[in-house]
Order: C-alpha cells, then structure tokens, then sequence
C-alpha cells in the first residue's frame, strides 16, 4: 500500500516576509514569531506514522537550509508563482498516490482532520476543506492521473472566491469537503484575545 503523504507549506518565519497581513495588524516582528510557534505545533502535532510528512519550503534556498524546521522531515522547495502555480507544482512533483498539502497557520487542526482527508481520497479524486473567508485549508488529490498543469488556473487567491474558482476544475461528484477550519490572516482570525 502507498503511504500517503501530507505537505505542510512553510515560509521562513521572517518579519515582513511571512503574515504580512497579520503584521499589519499587530506588527510584524510578532506576527513572524506567532507564525515561527504556531508552524512548530503544526509540524508536532500533525506528524503520525499513517501519512508521510513532508515540508514544502520558501524561500527555496533559504528554507531548504533552514535550522527552524525540524531537521528528520524531508523538504521540498515550493518554487516561484502564486499559490496555485506552487500547489500544482508539488503535486506534480511527488511519486504517485494520495497528496494533502496544509498551511502551518491553521491553530485548529488535528490528526483526525487529515485521516478524514485521505479516508475520502479512497472514494473521491479530491479532498477540500473550506475555510470561512471562502478559502481553503486542505487540498488534496488521489492522483491516479497525471495533474494537469492548469489545475489552480484563474483562481483569484486570497479572497472569497478562491474555493468555488479551484472547484470549477473538478466533477462534483469526485470531491470530498471536510468541516470548516480558520486559518490566520489578520488578527480577526486570532478571536477576541488577541484584538485590541
């Protein structure tokens, strides 16, 4: 059997090059380290022997050296372009069978989620789950087939309409949607605590 593989995509946790729009809102030397702690309980928390984990970093060169991230988990680089082009790319990229890819700013992810995601990946081509601004937090594919390049084309990122645009490339009836989870990008998705 094809050990699943679930990519956590991480940026170097550096002040003004990771959660900018978060930086906006509470500056940006502690967004950068509120995303340098909330990746590593990611990473803790996600790692399970059901699913391989692998990191998929930028900057490329940067973060493939990185001593922040964990050094016994594999890294792949995610490569130039929007988040489309870098999701197509590591699709792409890794051997046949079952791929998640996650962002580390999800601070309500379990393990549950993700063997939800590959438990529907035994039925379905696809595997969404919905975020509340109308994004996503999980994209996963069974990849039987080779991923067409266009895949994430004509998505317009970071706005409500990033799921239902990704949807249009898929048969309804192939695709799995898991339980809403927020994902940070301003200090709103942080609740009531964190807000001034």
């Amino acid at each position: 059997m094809i050990r699943p593989k679930l990519v956590v995509m991480v940026k170097e946790p550096r002040p003004g090059r990771v959660k900018t729009r978060l930086g906006r809102d509470i500056g940006m030397v502690p967004a950068a380290w509120w995303f340098r702690h909330q990746a590593r309980v990611v990473l803790r928390r996600l790692e399970d022997p059901r699913w391989q984990l692998i990191l998929a970093v930028s900057p490329d060169r940067e973060g493939m050296l990185s001593r922040i991230w964990p050094a016994h988990l594999p890294r792949m680089a995610q490569g130039p372009g929007d988040l489309g082009d870098r999701m197509g790319r590591i699709l792409r990229a890794l051997p046949p069978g079952p791929v998640c890819i996650v962002g580390a700013d999800i601070p309500g992810i379990q393990k549950p989620h993700i063997a939800t995601a590959f438990k529907a990946l035994g039925g379905h081509e696809a595997v969404f789950g919905p975020a509340p601004d109308g994004g996503y937090w999980l994209v996963g594919l069974k990849r039987v087939a080779p991923v067409p390049a266009a895949l994430f084309g004509d998505v317009r990122w970071s706005s409500e309409h990033a799921l239902a645009d990704t949807l249009r490339a898929f048969d309804p009836a192939r695709v799995a949607i898991l339980d809403t989870l927020r994902d940070v990008d301003t200090v709103a998705d942080l609740g009531p605590a964190h807000q001034a």
